[in-house]
């Protein structure tokens, strides 16, 4: 349920999460090739997840998960166990299996086998990386110390884009949201050792204790590097950060692409942000020749040239050598490993303990050769027969989605044309890449772990930077293969849909349409409707940041909006900390719209077929139910608060209270009156599409 990174397909919104063929819905377009067969299919539901003790008009969320929430325990080494966390696990072990296998083998220098098998050796010989200490990182420390100037200072930035530590600033190319057949050179704010800016600048209790705790971790770092002083550096390196998160734009103010869209001039930039030398910044970062950068927070970079210039430069570089650690150190010695483990592990995430060195060899793997990977995951564990099913479904949505569109009574003809131009050019690629990803620009040799993944990092920040001046590359994926999520990419205006997600309790190949619909339908909708979420809505069907919208009917949807910000905000999952729903309002407008135009798109394709009860649930019940499973999910409480401060998406139970209290639908499958706590009064219910 991550973002896709803008350095691959520019604005792209994930759910947590081929061409279309062009059949229209009627009964018969959806009727599974299982269901020919001898064995009916079922209904997809497992009773024994369910607590049929709490009525579903009261707690739906409960009602379907009740008994795996109080049955379940999450893994000492999860922060959250759910439906997608248990797939996850799933695909893990079946890139685990792939990987040990090639391991056990020898192979020819440059191969795939060789790459995938030899970074995996690297990771898991820990008594060599034990005996190594901080000597991978000699030479890169030695680079820090020997910086003279801010110019040396504004070079080694721009130098180390590619490795990502220490950066206050972070560069990219990606589609230009306003010009999306080419590439552009984008700006944002970094430099943050904390997973947000609000745990440096929020007041309360616990996060002064988070952030005491930071600079204990600091001090940790530091004095296992060996290095003088380790109170004085956490306190200066903390100093900077504080700083620069205090200068930094809010994830909310983040979602704006409006405002996060400013095309400068190197002239400009430079008239914006006086004081740095951006000319040597972007020339060592490989830029040199660019015309325009697209600025995402002005002020941050103003004020980000006044702060460079103001620290001294010995406390810069105590601040460089820290990140230089934090970055590596779940790749050196043990202590390191540990260290970094206990802040990030337990104390932020409230994780009991690491995970296994296989299964971080693997992450290590997927990270840096995660298409390799995808391609021998693919031959091994996908099945051809839901891709079939799931382009029939994605096809049926469409079509739902076109006549909601033009059912829309708070819609003005003339913006309707823009919405079903926009609808008819989405593009949609289920399982994995036609064309997979070269990794020619990588060497990889079984003793040397770190050299490993700086070699990787100079090869994928190569290819970022080569793509300026090409064709923009329409077969590009964000996410690979093996991955259980989906997407929506606005720059590209397509939906994305990775193999792994295409299991139960997402899909379902041996369960009727009703289960299918709610899980994977609902999945898929609300990637439909991430193009016409609050964000998704600004571009047109060519991936164009344009605006579309005749004023009253921007109006109508902002009023509408605003509903659910109000909605979600009023939800309470942990202490006195509330959702932000201008947060997440994206992801809740597309969960909303996804289920709904879902709903349609089943009704319509089993027209005309007999209601079959099932497992004593009627067609629309399991339809329900089906989106009840999906986000079944327990949290540890660390992690919750993180998701609530940081996360765009609510948590699993609220995407199912949330959205059934605003669906009719739901009511009248499940006879929902008004004193029920699943009842929301009419006139406050969300309808957007």
């Amino acid at each position: 349920m991550n973002k896709i990174s803008a350095l691959a397909l520019g604005v792209a919104l994930s759910l947590g999460l081929t061409a279309c063929s062009s059949q229209p819905v009627s009964s018969n377009a959806t009727q599974s090739p299982a269901a020919t067969a001898s064995q009916p299919l079922g209904s997809g539901i497992n009773p024994a997840n369910m607590d049929t003790s709490v009525a579903p008009q009261q707690d739906f969320f409960r009602y379907v998960n009740g008994n795996w929430l109080s049955s379940t325990d999450i893994p000492a080494d999860k922060a959250r166990w759910g439906s997608f966390d248990e797939l996850r696990e799933n695909a893990e072990k079946q890139v685990l299996a792939i990987i040990q296998e090639l391991a056990a083998g020898q192979h020819a220098t440059g191969t795939d086998a060789q790459k995938m098998a030899d970074l995996y050796r690297s990771y898991l010989d820990e008594a060599r990386i034990n005996a190594l200490g901080l000597t991978p990182l000699s030479s890169e420390i030695s680079r820090i110390e020997n910086l003279q100037s801010a110019a040396d200072l504004s070079q080694y930035w721009g130098e180390n884009q590619r490795y990502r530590f220490g950066t206050p600033l972070a560069v990219y190319v990606g589609q230009d949201q306003r010009q999306s057949d080419q590439y552009i050179t984008g700006a944002s704010q970094a430099g943050l050792g904390m997973p947000d800016r609000d745990y440096y600048i929020k007041d309360d209790e616990r996060s002064k204790v988070l952030l005491a705790q930071y600079g204990s971790f600091i001090e940790q770092l530091w004095q296992l590097a060996g290095w003088d002083n380790a109170q004085q550096a956490a306190k200066n390196i903390l100093a900077i950060e504080t700083r620069l998160a205090e200068a930094q734009w809010s994830r909310i103010q983040n979602r704006d692409r409006n405002a996060t869209y400013n095309k400068l001039s190197k002239a400009e930039l430079a008239e914006l942000a006086p004081g740095f030398d951006w000319q040597r910044f972007l020339t060592a970062a490989q830029l040199a020749d660019i015309e325009h950068i697209v600025v995402r927070q002005p002020s941050y970079f103003k004020a980000f040239a006044s702060i460079q210039a103001e620290v001294p430069l010995a406390q810069w570089q105590q601040y460089l050598k820290f990140h230089l650690l934090r970055a590596n150190a779940n790749n050196l010695s043990e202590p390191f490993v540990n260290a970094s483990f206990d802040f990030y592990g337990r104390i932020l995430s409230g994780l009991q303990e690491q995970r296994s060195r296989e299964k971080r060899a693997v992450s290590t793997v997927e990270s840096n050769l995660g298409f390799m990977v995808g391609k021998e995951y693919v031959e091994r564990h996908f099945q051809p027969e839901a891709k079939a099913r799931m382009d029939e479904m994605i096809e049926n949505l469409r079509v739902a989605f076109k006549e909601a569109i033009d059912e829309l009574e708070w819609m003005s003809p003339a913006t309707k044309v823009e919405a079903q131009a926009k609808l008819a050019k989405f593009n949609t690629k289920i399982g994995y890449p036609d064309v997979w990803r070269d990794y020619e620009c990588v060497t990889i040799a079984a003793d040397d772990l770190i050299g490993n993944l700086r070699r990787s990092a100079d090869c994928e920040y190569q290819r970022m930077v080569n793509r300026l001046g090409q064709p923009v590359n329409r077969d590009e994926w964000g996410m690979t293969p093996q991955t259980v999520n989906a997407y929506y990419s606005s720059t590209m205006n397509e939906i994305v849909f990775p193999a792994a997600i295409l299991q139960p309790p997402f899909f379902n190949v041996n369960a009727d349409d009703a289960v299918n619909y709610g899980a994977i339908g609902g999945v898929i909708g609300h990637e439909f409707t991430h193009g016409f979420d609050d964000q998704g809505r600004r571009s047109d069907g060519d991936g164009n940041l344009r605006d579309w919208w005749v004023p009253e009917d921007e109006s109508q949807f902002r009023e509408r909006a605003q509903r659910m910000i109000d909605q979600y905000s009023n939800f309470n999952p942990i202490d006195d900390l509330r959702l932000q729903g201008a947060l997440g309002l994206g992801e809740n407008i597309a969960d909303l719209g996804g289920l709904t135009v879902s709903y349609r798109a089943y009704q319509k394709a089993t027209a005309g077929q007999p209601d079959r009860v099932i497992d004593g649930f009627t067609p629309e019940q399991r339809f329900f139910m089906g989106w009840a499973q999906v986000w079944r999910i327990k949290f540890r409480d660390e992690a919750l608060r993180q998701q609530v401060i940081t996360g765009p998406h609510s948590p699993g139970m609220y995407r199912v209270l949330g959205v059934l209290s605003n669906m009719p639908e739901f009511y009248q499958a499940f006879d929902v009156k008004p004193g029920d706590a699943m009842y929301r009064e009419e006139d406050v219910r969300v309808k957007i599409w």
